[in-house]
């Protein structure tokens, strides 16, 4: 058990990865009755712990996590309890996506820190794809709520949409797939989307950018030291013989 704890301590951002793809196969499976919603409920309050594991590692701070954690904890606790509670709902949808938002600019600090790249870094770019993908989920959810008919599906057009269609809109806008079975038709819903793809557009952009500045630098380095190298093999001189006058004087003895 202790192993486990410290693998979770030293790679947050691999198991906030692996809990939200977890969660993307296990939520279909849990329905809409009461019990899968307080079981995804339990599951997403797991995911929120490791979120604010994720951001203590980084230089973000952890008050602003806490102070954003612990009333979505509490939101999402009463939205298991009260699933029909519109007020409870939305104010759980908005906060959700401000944590989410929260801790995407808390990766995405964590990976921009420095000029070393380490392993939970690498992991640390995929969780922050997914935590935006959350947080626009999240958003997207809000929007139904207080523009009721903002997105429409290929299967029940005129139903509200749930959870997990709001998600694979969510993954499928950021990743500029766009298989446009569910389409937002009401134009705060097309402005969230639109920023949406943006947002997947320019995290792309930024990780591209942040792999070559670091190849580069890595280069000028190497450069750099092959340049020292050679520079001081071309200033090394053997040391000269001592004149022989010398070694007589210092020791008489010795045959010349």
């Amino acid at each position: 058990m202790s192993h486990w704890i410290q693998l979770t301590r030293q790679h947050p951002s691999a198991v906030l990865l692996f809990v939200q793809l977890l969660g993307i196969v296990v939520y279909p499976f849990l329905g809409e009755q009461p019990v899968g919603r307080a079981a995804f409920s339990t599951f997403a309050l797991i995911v929120l712990v490791i979120a604010v594991m994720a951001i203590r590692m980084t230089p973000a701070l952890s008050w602003v996590a806490a102070t954003i954690g612990v009333p979505v904890t509490v939101l999402t606790i009463l939205e298991a309890s009260m699933p029909g509670n519109e007020g409870v709902a939305l104010w759980s949808a908005i906060l959700h996506a401000v944590f989410y938002f929260y801790t995407a600019y808390a990766l995405i600090r964590y990976m921009f820190s420095d000029d070393v790249v380490t392993t939970d870094e690498v992991f640390a770019t995929g969780a922050t794809f997914t935590v935006v993908a959350w947080a626009f989920a999240y958003v997207y959810a809000a929007t139904q709520i207080i523009w009721p008919d903002s997105f429409t599906a290929a299967v029940d057009a005129d139903s509200a949409r749930n959870w997990t269609e709001m998600l694979f809109l969510s993954v499928t806008t950021l990743t500029s797939t766009g298989l446009s079975d569910i389409v937002p038709i009401q134009p705060q819903a097309r402005s969230f989307v639109m920023l949406e793809q943006i947002a997947g557009m320019l995290y792309l952009a930024l990780v591209v950018a942040r792999i070559i500045a670091l190849l580069s630098a890595r280069a000028a380095r190497k450069t750099t030291r092959d340049e020292s190298a050679v520079i001081e093999a071309s200033t090394w001189e053997p040391p000269a013989n001592e004149p022989i006058a010398k070694q007589v004087a210092e020791d008489p003895g010795r045959d010349v």
